[in-house]
């Protein structure tokens, strides 16, 4: 067998247009995920026994089930539900986005807890709300320090894209599938599709560490 390198230059043009839906689905899936994330992570550690209950049941649920199985409960029961076609965007949206927001919980749980407790007394004794503390002091410090785990989400997400491609939706992977079954060049195609995502997430990982190492310096001055 010969690799065709002819087919994969035919076909780049067509997997960089899929390599764009994906980089778009991950980024609107992870800004979902980090909103979703911040308030469940917070309520993670609420004093609140039901908000902290309520929210370990969804981070337990996200985190213990399979996100492909996930896909097709929100494509496929919302309908159900709501009498409506679900749209395959959406739903890889919201389906990636909730089980990103799960995970995200628990980055921002942890990096809320790694700040001093005396962060908290300091805010309670300017005046400041717990709110307030929250937001002004806690959030903002434990923020820095959970970049290179957010970094980390983003690309296991980048990755985890491609299940959406079970509903139809022309990402990355499922764009080199259909080009595969009309040429069969297999190998060519994925070797190619293989290759994009690796650009992508090395390109996201140097990114992260150029974030990472500007935040320290920032913190030094």
């Amino acid at each position: 067998m010969e690799f065709n390198l002819d087919l994969v230059i035919h076909s780049l043009p067509l997997l960089l247009l899929g390599a764009g839906v994906t980089i778009k689905i991950t980024v609107l899936s992870v800004a979902v995920g980090v909103v979703i994330g911040l308030f469940v992570g917070i309520a993670r550690i609420s004093s609140f026994r039901p908000i902290r209950f309520l929210a370990a049941v969804y981070v337990d649920f996200f985190r213990g089930t399979p996100l492909l199985v996930q896909i097709f409960l929100i494509y496929f029961a919302i309908p159900v539900i709501t009498g409506q076609r679900m749209d395959p965007f959406m739903a890889a949206i919201l389906a990636c986005g909730v089980n990103s927001g799960a995970y995200v919980a628990e980055i921002f749980r942890a990096g809320i807890q790694s700040i001093d407790a005396g962060q908290m007394e300091a805010g309670r004794s300017l005046g400041m709300t717990w709110g307030q503390t929250m937001r002004y002091i806690i959030v903002p410090q434990a923020f820095k320090r959970v970049i290179p785990p957010l970094g980390n989400e983003f690309i296991a997400l980048l990755k985890d894209s491609s299940l959406v491609s079970v509903i139809g939706f022309e990402e990355l992977t499922r764009r080199g599938q259909l080009i595969i079954a009309r040429t069969y060049g297999a190998l060519e195609i994925w070797f190619c599709v293989a290759i994009i995502y690796l650009a992508m997430t090395l390109t996201i990982s140097r990114f992260v560490a150029y974030l990472e190492k500007r935040y320290k310096i920032d913190d030094r001055n």
